[in-house]
């Protein structure tokens, strides 16, 4: 049976490989829309965020049993989606209701996607965490460090925030110290997205109308909510269904083994350096094969040099470990993460060069009204001044909270890089992964590069506030910037407009920010944030940080060359690739791949070498139409992880914790 999935794609060249594109995507010059972006859109948007909210309150907060909001889709927007659509079938059978159109059912996907990634645990409980541990814990230097906190950002109320750890007694919540510090972080917040919107409105034009990158991400709520005329041929494809039912029976294995223990469960990942105790081969651990459905799934459309790339490097990696350890060098995995920030940062740099001539087109049309305006979207104008006056914004916003103004503008620029190539990962590969970027390295980078001497000399309050910041780097905020590429990505295949999906994005922002703030205060006053043994999710990474802080300021750290060996050596490999990817036709290693591996190789390897595997013998025996009719397999056996792990799973989760212990299911 044909792949309803790539009818009518075409296959062209980039500097970056090859992308599918569908011979529509060319807009003409005027186009009538579909309007998605209406008040019962909006307002259905805002309920099921609502809906959300408690869900987030009682699987991340209160019971800590499923990380929904990790997953890409964030699970409560999957779930929105399985609503609407059910709501729609409804509303068929009751005379004088309209059913909600196609782009309505997109638009309150990508709304409730985006409103719960921002309420979830790698943001906003992160944020908590941050906001509150110098004035609760007592670890060296913390209550030192008090005074130089903002008290416009949090509040310093020792016994407020004893009641937030401890439980209130009267279960009070003390609205007046939290107001401000929500009002003014809402506003950092929503102008560093805008700021990414800016800057991801650019980059899409080029990625989407020049190099025809395929958004490999955006297929699932496309095809899941039908085609033009209606008609939702992936759900009635008997290869989806195959690869559905794989999924939801592996899932529900391990479900019955965790209410029957007696009932064998199925390995969620083998450990491959378990028996290598002793070095050099013990330099190799950990390395595990992790089987992931959604990434193997949704890696069955990444492009095979990609996935070859992934796995192969991340083994070089290992192995190379192995020989270090062997020539008597310290066993500390090669610093992948260290050169995973050089990798990002030079393909931050090489995604502008090559967008140059369409970034050059678009800065003249500020000053130039001959030059040619897009057909969709926001305007150059508008693009450019956002760019500017929030980037101006969210740099004065960290350096009046006590941070240096040259460490402020420094920091926020490496997060937007790092954030710039995390959304060409989701535009080319699609890979569904939070964490694929180089974890905590935006703030290490400088520490390691040079020392803590010029930090601690830019003033008293520039380290701890930095501190605070730092939900920036070993969070997930950034990578929202892969929704807001997809959203506009999907409002063109739906034949949405531009401008108004991104009004609805912005708002979502809004809605899951304050969501977000309410649920985490209520569920904390109200049961105590130490009612689980973690306490806040990141607690500890904070203090361990708030404490590095303190003591730097009379021990101080002189730079580390093998780190800066190793950023520059994730530079130079990232170079030579490109180098050797665009000269040499056919071959077989990519830049990009690469990165990844650095950023999350270890979760990476296992599934992309399966699906390298799988999608190599289809295209090489079975030929581009062979490998076309065998997506919606893959694409079901995501779906049925999603699905069931996700949803069904993950709502159970929220009030039987104990039964989902035995059965941990993670997205990041």
């Amino acid at each position: 049976m044909p792949c309803p999935y790539l009818a009518g794609l075409r296959f062209v060249c980039s500097p970056y490989g090859v992308a599918a594109v569908q011979d529509s995507d060319e807009l003409p010059e005027k186009k009538k829309y579909e309007n998605g972006v209406t008040m019962r859109s909006m307002l259905m948007s805002v309920v099921l965020t609502a809906l959300a909210g408690v869900w987030v309150r009682q699987s991340e907060i209160a019971v800590l049993a499923t990380q929904i909001t990790e997953s890409v889709p964030a699970i409560p927007g999957l779930a929105a989606l399985v609503v609407m659509l059910i709501i729609n079938q409804g509303i068929r059978f009751v005379p004088g209701l309209r059913p909600f159109t196609r782009g309505e059912v997109l638009v309150v996907f990508l709304f409730v996607t985006v409103s719960s990634t921002i309420m979830g645990i790698g943001i906003m409980q992160f944020l908590f965490a941050l906001m509150t541990v110098p004035f609760y814990y007592r670890s060296d230097g913390l209550p030192e460090l008090r005074p130089l906190l903002p008290s416009w950002l949090m509040p310093h109320d020792l016994t407020a925030i004893r009641h937030l750890y401890e439980r209130s007694p009267d279960g009070h919540i003390p609205w007046e110290i939290w107001w401000r510090p929500g009002l003014l972080w809402l506003t950092f917040f929503f102008a560093l997205w805008w700021v990414m919107t800016c800057m991801m409105t650019l980059f899409y034009r080029a990625w989407a109308e020049e190099e025809k990158l395929a958004f490999p991400l955006v297929f699932l709520p496309l095809e899941v909510t039908g085609n033009d005329t209606g008609s939702v041929p992936l759900l009635k494809n008997r290869l989806m269904w195959t690869g559905f039912g794989l999924a939801a029976g592996y899932n529900f294995v391990n479900i019955l083994h965790a209410y029957y223990p007696s009932v064998p469960s199925i390995a969620q990942s083998i450990d491959l350096s378990a028996s290598l105790k002793d070095l050099p081969w013990s330099a190799v651990s950990p390395l595990s094969f992790h089987f992931r459905p959604e990434l193997i799934g949704l890696g069955y459309l990444v492009s095979t040099n990609i996935s070859l790339t992934v796995w192969l490097s991340h083994l070089i990696i290992k192995f190379g470990s192995v020989f270090a350890a062997s020539r008597g060098y310290e066993p500390h995995g090669l610093y992948s993460q260290e050169q995973g920030i050089g990798a990002y940062l030079v393909l931050a740099v090489m995604l502008i060069w090559q967008a140059r001539k369409h970034l050059k087109t678009a800065w003249q049309s500020v000053f130039v009204h001959s030059v040619k305006e897009p057909s969709v979207g926001l305007s150059y104008r508008a693009v450019f001044s956002g760019l500017i006056i929030g980037f101006t914004y969210v740099c004065w916003f960290a350096a009046h909270a006590g941070m240096a103004w040259w460490l402020s503008v420094s920091y926020l620029s490496v997060v937007l890089a790092v954030a710039l190539v995390y959304g060409r990962v989701r535009a080319q590969t699609g890979v569904p992964l939070a964490w694929l970027f180089p974890f905590a390295m935006p703030r290490s980078l400088f520490l390691y590069s040079f020392g803590s001497q010029p930090l601690v000399g830019s003033g008293p309050s520039t380290m701890p506030v930095w501190v605070l910041f730092s939900f920036l780097s070993r969070g997930y905020y950034t990578t929202v910037i892969g929704y807001q590429v997809e959203g506009m990505e999907i409002a063109r295949r739906a034949k949405l407009d531009v401008r108004k999906v991104l009004f609805a994005l912005s708002l979502a922002v809004i809605v899951g920010f304050i969501v977000g703030w309410l649920i985490h205060l209520f569920t904390y006053y109200h049961l105590g944030a130490l009612h689980r043994v973690d306490g806040i999710w990141g607690s500890l990474e904070a203090v361990q940080e708030y404490t590095s802080a303190a003591t730097m300021s009379t021990q101080h750290t002189l730079p580390d060359f093998q780190r800066i060996s190793a950023t520059a050596a994730g530079g130079l490999v990232v170079v030579l690739l490109s180098m050797l990817h665009l000269s040499i036709a056919g071959f077989p290693l990519h830049p990009l791949g690469y990165a990844m591996t650095c950023s999350y190789g270890e979760l990476l390897w296992g599934p992309f070498f399966m699906v390298w595997i799988l999608k190599s013998l289809a295209l090489r025996y079975g030929g581009m139409r062979f490998y076309r009719q065998t997506i919606p397999f893959f694409l079901g056996f995501a779906l049925g992880h999603f699905a069931v792990a996700g949803i069904f799973w993950g709502l159970i989760g929220g009030f039987s914790d104990e039964a989902v212990k035995g059965y941990s299911v993670i997205f990041g």
